[in-house]
């Protein structure tokens, strides 16, 4: 393969964030209809009725002079205890996550574009066909215990995914594409053919297909820590306590210690490889929706990184924090179930005559409901009519002449009537094609004072149009075990309402593949097979050919609804004022080694 074709990934220009913000600022047409009515569940609006993630900077204005050292709380907004799988590799939950970033973080950084760069921990060269990848960590690169990170410790976490006995859900096309590892994961090779050790600190990586997403994140980056977990059982290693109560990472701060689901204290490492954190430590504890404001203006915490946008209204004023702001890598949805996790060929055993298979259902149920009002009502046009799965967040590829099925409960009955959804006995509800009862079980994540209210109002809309639905509230780490994220798929979930917050790479495959344990709704779909591998081909480093390819898949998701999005998210970050060198968002160059404080105590709102 020519080098020109990797000419756009490895000398991007700068996006203007102008444009950025333009592709994702909310639609005018729907804040117009809107109005000022009230919805049920909804609150009085203010400020005119509507927010807007431009009126926001993603980056923190400094005041004052940093002192040398000092603390700062981190406020991990939940309405749950975090689980506490403080590993890269075996996590699932977004709470994690928050943790993780203090403490560990990928061998490569990305740029504002999502693409790899050689800034970070390690750099790479590319060969010529565009299929080997060769990496060097540098010498400076070491665990939290002084050993060095090691390529033995980058091969260690692939031959970990791997693994037949591996329980986490990172193993899927990323992988796959890797030279030998299906041999390796079923067991006819001891080794990974297409990964080789060429020194301490170097590592070559050989993939089938040469792809774009190589350079936007389908490279695992996260090295396992070999020297600590090499005699363990893979089966064991997600619940030992070299995860659960003493992680290790190689980041700017490390644990010293836990309180499980509450509370992580964590110390500078002064051998950081980008220098010494600015920081003495930092403390990160849970505090739920109901109490964050209280925390927030008292001082209890500096920041949050995901503050509930509901609440931004009635505080947008709160004297003592500067908002930071940016478009979410993220998106809500509705989910239907549509088959189970097949465990031993690791994928989707997909059930075309499942109770949500019927395809003019799923496409009723979207039409019901009206998420332009949702987002307007609920949280101030903080998040939006959501319309694809691509999100607005990657500009290149959401298709935002795509309009989604828009809301409108007379095309959802002529649907549900067309396809047999018939009221037979005249109860309000509709029974199914063969005329028997049909009882739709929606199962929805507690949380905050919106969570609730929101989901109630998705059953009323389902009503509105005849269905009968069940809504059951569930707690956060419940709710992901029910939707299957063990493998395990609770039979009485038909619909559910989740999140998910996408990669830094465009390439869908790792939530809708059918080899992907992410895939909940467990839906298959030959076209969609076809779609998301031509998205990964050599043929798609051509941008034109690659934004089509997206725009069709973005318009099969819309026809086929195995899952619809519900909202695209702003994400607020309340920040107090002595803290100084902060950011939010992909590509700013500010990294949490830089954080500083200007004062020894956080302000406290007046």
């Amino acid at each position: 393969m020519a080098k020109n074709k990797w000419s756009r990934y490895l000398a991007l220009p700068m996006l203007s964030f102008v444009m950025v913000l333009a592709a994702c600022s909310g639609d005018d047409t729907s804040k117009e209809e809107g109005g000022e009515k009230e919805a049920d569940g909804g609150q009085d609006l203010k400020n005119g009725g509507m927010y807007s993630i431009e009126d926001f900077d993603n980056v923190k204005t400094n005041e004052g002079e940093a002192i040398d050292g000092g603390t700062v709380t981190f406020g991990l907004v939940s309405d749950t205890v975090f689980e506490g799988t403080l590993n890269w590799n075996f996590y699932s939950g977004a709470p994690d996550a928050e943790i993780l970033n203090w403490f560990d973080e990928g061998l490569l950084t990305w740029d504002e574009n999502y693409v790899y760069t050689n800034d970070g921990a390690a750099t790479y060269e590319v060969s010529e066909d565009g299929r080997t990848f060769t990496f060097k960590i540098g010498d400076n690169v070491n665990w939290h215990d002084g050993e060095p990170v090691t390529a033995e410790d980058w091969l260690f976490a692939h031959e970990v995914i791997g693994n037949p006995d591996y329980d986490g859900p990172r193993y899927n096309t990323d992988f796959t594409n890797i030279e030998g590892m299906e041999e390796y994961n079923s067991g006819k090779a001891d080794t990974i053919s297409g990964i080789e050790v060429i020194d301490e600190k170097t590592l070559s990586i050989t993939y089938i297909e040469s792809t774009p997403s190589l350079l936007t994140g389908s490279i695992w980056t996260y090295p396992l820590a070999k020297h600590i977990f090499g005699d363990m059982a893979v089966a064991d290693i997600s619940s030992s306590p070299e995860v659960r109560e003493k992680p290790i990472g190689f980041g700017p701060f490390k644990v010293d210690s836990i309180v499980p689901g509450e509370s992580v204290t964590l110390s500078k490492n002064e051998d950081y490889w980008r220098g010494e954190p600015k920081l003495d430590g930092v403390t990160i504890k849970v505090i739920s929706s109901s109490t964050v404001v209280q925390e927030l203006e008292t001082g209890g915490v500096d920041l949050v990184s995901d503050f509930p946008v509901d609440q931004f209204p009635d505080n947008a004023e709160m004297s003592n924090v500067e908002y930071l702001g940016t478009i979410d890598r993220a998106y809500t949805y509705i989910g239907f179930k549509q088959g189970t996790w097949d465990a031993e060929n690791n994928r989707v055993a997909y059930d075309p005559e499942s109770k949500m298979g019927d395809v003019e259902l799923r496409q009723a149920m979207w039409h019901a409901v009206d998420n332009a009002a949702v987002g307007e009502k609920f949280y101030n046009g903080l998040r939006w009519n959501a319309t694809t799965l691509i999100p607005p967040s990657h500009p290149e590829f959401h298709d935002e002449n795509n309009k989604g099925r828009e809301y409108d409960p007379e095309v959802a009955k002529q649907l549900l009537e067309e396809a047999g959804y018939v009221d037979t006995d005249d109860d309000g509800f509709r029974e199914d094609p063969e005329g028997n009862p049909l009882e739709i079980n929606f199962v929805s994540m507690t949380g905050g004072d919106t969570a609730e209210p929101l989901a109630q109002y998705y059953v009323q809309s389902w009503e509105a149009v005849g269905l009968n639905v069940n809504l059951e509230m569930v707690e956060f780490n419940s709710f992901y075990d029910r939707v299957g994220n063990g493998g395990e798929d609770d039979p009485s979930v038909d619909v559910y309402q989740a999140a998910w917050g996408v990669g830094i790479d465009v390439d869908p495959s790792g939530l809708y593949g059918a080899d992907t344990l992410y895939n909940f709704g467990r839906w298959e779909n030959e076209e969609n097979d076809r779609l998301l591998a031509e998205g990964r081909s050599e043929k798609a480093f051509d941008l034109a050919y690659r934004q089509e390819v997206y725009n069709e898949w973005q318009q099969l998701m819309v026809d086929e609804v195995p899952v619809f999005p519900t909202l695209y998210r702003a994400l607020l970050a309340p920040v107090n004022k002595r803290v100084m060198n902060y950011a939010i968002g992909d590509g700013t160059g500010v990294y949490l080694s830089d954080l500083a404080v200007n004062a020894e105590s956080a302000e406290v709102a007046e």
